[in-house]
Parts: structure tokens; sequence; C-alpha cells
């Protein structure tokens, strides 16, 4: 069983940061992307930040510059610090990773996390 365990939200103030931790934890063979999603209230979940098995960074272009997400393959985590967060920021984010549970079957499946709520607000 594979389970995937955000943990780092909060509220901060507008111009704050926070740093979010995602761990992988389970039975799997691999891991191939790790991603941040999230969704704010009436609307739909977005991409935010996706690490791929290389360990190279793609970013939404609007996140571009304020998040960083970051990959230790070590302990099967990923993070995204956030930084010069603004309200409109404010929503439940959610890890996702491509994994393939079983070494003698190739197929890889996607895991959700259960959320992380960010809240910027003064």
């Amino acid at each position: 069983q594979v389970q995937l365990v955000e943990s780092g939200g909060g509220l901060v103030q507008p111009g704050g940061s926070l740093r979010l931790s995602c761990a992988a934890s389970g039975t799997f063979f691999s891991i191939n992307t790790m991603s941040w999603y999230r969704q704010a209230p009436g609307r739909e979940r977005e991409l935010v930040a996706r690490v791929t098995a290389a360990g190279s960074p793609i970013y939404v272009d609007s996140m571009k510059g304020r998040f960083t997400i970051s990959r230790d393959f070590d302990k099967n985590t990923v993070y995204l610090q956030m930084n010069s967060l603004k309200p409109e920021d404010t929503a439940a984010y959610y890890c996702t990773a491509n994994i393939r549970p079983r070494f003698d079957n190739y197929a890889y499946f996607d895991y959700w996390g259960q959320g992380t709520q960010v809240t910027v607000s003064s």
C-alpha cells in the first residue's frame, strides 16, 4: 500500500514563506515524477510544479520565481518552497506521485496525498 503524506501548510502573512513536504511510504519499486497541485475554493485543481525522475523541475509560468520544487530521492520526499506568498496562493495543496508499485509489472499509477491547507492572510 502506497501512501503520500503532506505537511507544512498553515497560515502565513502576505510576503511570507512556507515549505511543504510530501513523503511517499509503503511498498513500491520506483517513483517517476512527483508533483504539487493546488485547488482554491470554487476553482479547478491546477498544477503548481513537477520534478522528474532525473530531478529536473518543471514550473507553471505563473509560479516561476516564487516557488521551488525539490526532491530527496533517499527519503522519497518532494518539497515545495513557497516565497513571497500572496493571498491568491491560498488553497489546498496536494502532492501526487507517479509510482510503479511492483518490480514485475511495468505499470505506473498516480497516487495522491490528502492535501494540506495554505492560507495567506494578514
